[in-house]
């Protein structure tokens, strides 16, 4: 099998780019073209992008109770569930201008959760929805030093209001069985654990 994908960033051009909208987030028009799987180049094609900024997850493992730390907040994008838009989900945070994925791993377990990392290893790299948004996401499992047993976190200048919990690997791996894990970045990151449950516990023990 040849490497894939067959084509690089080379094979794209950019005939036109503007900001559509520039808010919380943005929306970007960009008209571009790209070479076919024959050789040839398309059309001029016109899309809008959603610009959010890149992200960090971290999935908090206290391997010595073998318990996940897992975060609950409001999701506004999730209000057309017929369950509810309260998410249990990663801690996960958006990669600032200079700062480094362990940085943001550090900072959004801290405020988000309340606890504190001693080591993180990088479970993917991934784009959520690569056909209308920029967004790559770099997910890590990050070894709990120190956690609370519950609280509720997050920054108040940022509306959030984040409840913590402490769910064991056997709960979490229980929730993925019965299709109770509905956002993609914690999706990954159990499955990820799921597989590599063991391993790790034999590298962090």
């Amino acid at each position: 099998m040849t490497d894939l994908p067959q084509y690089t960033r080379a094979d794209v051009e950019i005939l036109e780019q503007d900001w559509v909208f520039r808010g919380y987030f943005g929306v970007r028009r960009v008209t571009l073209r790209h070479r076919k799987f024959d050789g040839s180049w398309s059309d001029a094609i016109t899309r809008e992008l959603f610009e959010r900024g890149d992200a960090v997850a971290v999935l908090p493992y206290d391997v010595v109770r073998d318990e996940l730390i897992l975060i609950e907040q409001f999701r506004p994008g999730a209000l057309g569930d017929g369950r509810s838009p309260w998410m249990l989900e990663l801690v996960a945070g958006v990669v600032e201008p200079d700062e480094s994925d362990s940085e943001v791993a550090h900072r959004e377990a801290l405020e988000e959760a309340g606890c504190t990392l001693d080591k993180i290893e990088l479970i993917a790299t991934f784009y959520p929805s690569a056909g209308a948004c920029t967004e790559q996401i770099r997910c890590f499992v990050g070894r709990v030093d120190s956690a609370p047993e519950r609280g509720v976190f997050g920054l108040d200048e940022e509306h959030e209001d984040i409840k913590v919990h402490r769910v064991s690997c056997e709960q979490a791996f229980a929730m993925l069985r019965d299709n109770k894990v509905n956002n993609g970045h914690t999706l990954i990151a159990l499955q990820w654990l799921a597989l590599n449950h063991q391993a790790l516990r034999e590298r962090w023990l």
